[in-house]
């Protein structure tokens, strides 16, 4: 259990009544992570980016008497990103998580991650924009190097679960688990984590789901971290400086290719220095204007390199169509469904069709939404319940 902030001079102990009683033949309760054993005898895996809300969830475990192991990424080369503190898995970040674990008494390694990240994120994410999308480059690194390659790594540790400090809430034991939305709506980190799979949800646990921030914020005060006063990270990791164009343009030359802005009827308006400046939705810096009402970029054609505009009132969808759809839940969860199309918006009532395997399917939402971009994504929910989600694609 989770002690008070005022608990005990030396707030990484187990507690000996507690630790007492176990060794009783007749003590079976499960831990507090579903495990029947005492903590001391279960290892967890903490993912550890060097962020306030992974240092607490390590100094919460250990605080409790499991066996903690502490991991970070190294994803990219950090020599630029040490320049912000703001990139979450930059060489300060290392260190901070290092310092963590130094203070919590957790042994710690860190782990070069950086040409499967390169791979699977940052080339994915590139390749995303020249194709006119809008990538999220958050939910491939949970899918891919997270949840994929670091809980394999745990596994390799003997781990019995990996822990991160996301705000998202798990229920069930080692068999079966669902997934929820964070006990804090501000904070809820379900959206980014749509692509978790059952196998991948049972192994995983999420200490945080159930706290508000402001109260982690007091755990690492209370647990006095070196991290305690940390600020969130706003940035992609890989773009410290959010000019993630010049960053595309790097990796992709051709995404910075000079193209035509045109309105709904072909005319053209204008011309762009390359399509991977702009997004669905967006109303600034689109370099042309209206007649009387503002203009909207509708839609991306990459093999034109055409960004044809409009206004707001074609922004308007009622049908997204998904491939690569997570789905976390039975076949009779399917009615009663709410979506979200965009990370910051509620949820909202809709019909899901899935096809036999449950690989795609075409959702057809209650009320038009706004700028339904592809290359986003599209998560299910059955009131808090996370059912999975998929990527939205072009011609929906």
């Amino acid at each position: 259990m989770i002690r008070p902030f005022g608990y005990a001079p030396n707030a990484y102990a187990p507690d000996p009544v507690l630790a007492g009683a176990r060794k009783s033949p007749i003590f079976r309760a499960m831990n507090s992570l579903g495990f029947d054993k005492d903590p001391a005898q279960t290892r967890v895996i903490v993912a550890m980016s060097g962020g306030v809300d992974s240092s607490v969830t390590a100094a919460l475990l250990t605080e409790e008497g499991y066996d903690v192991v502490g991991v970070t990424l190294q994803l990219y080369n950090h020599g630029e990103a040490v320049k912000s503190e703001k990139a979450c898995c930059a060489g300060q970040d290392i260190f901070d998580a290092k310092r963590v674990a130094e203070t919590v008494g957790i042994p710690h390694y860190v782990l070069n991650y950086e040409s499967r990240f390169r791979e699977d994120v940052i080339d994915t994410f590139a390749d995303s924009y020249v194709r006119g999308e809008t990538p999220i480059p958050c939910v491939l690194c949970n899918q891919t190097v997270k949840f994929r390659d670091l809980l394999k790594t745990a596994k390799d540790l003997q781990g019995d679960a990996l822990a991160t400090g996301h705000y998202i809430r798990r229920t069930g034991t080692s068999e079966h688990a669902e997934l929820y939305r964070a006990a804090d709506p501000a904070r809820d980190q379900s959206y980014f984590l749509f692509a978790t799979t059952q196998e991948q949800a049972d192994f995983l646990r999420f200490p945080l789901g159930d706290l508000p921030k402001d109260e982690v914020r007091a755990h690492a005060e209370r647990f006095d971290l070196p991290v305690a006063a940390k600020p969130d990270s706003q940035d992609i990791c890989f773009v410290p400086d959010g000019d993630y164009a010049s960053v595309v343009a790097k990796i992709r030359p051709g995404a910075i290719d000079p193209g035509e802005i045109v309105d709904l009827d072909g005319n053209v308006l204008g011309g762009h220095e390359g399509i991977i400046n702009f997004t669905v939705g967006q109303r600034r810096g689109i370099g042309v204007g209206g007649a009387g009402e503002p203009l909207y970029v509708i839609r991306i054609e990459p093999d034109s390199r055409r960004v044809v505009v409009g206004p707001g009132s074609a922004l308007g969808e009622r049908i997204v169509r998904l491939s690569d759809v997570n789905w976390l839940g039975d076949t009779e969860d399917i009615e009663n469904l709410t979506v979200k199309v965009r990370s910051m918006q509620p949820p909202v009532p809709a019909r899901l069709s899935l096809n036999e395997d449950l690989t795609e399917a075409e959702v057809v939402l209650e009320t038009p939404e706004r700028a339904v971009a592809p290359g986003q994504a599209c998560v299910f929910y059955q009131g808090d319940r996370l059912l999975g989600g998929g990527w939205i694609q072009r011609g929906a």
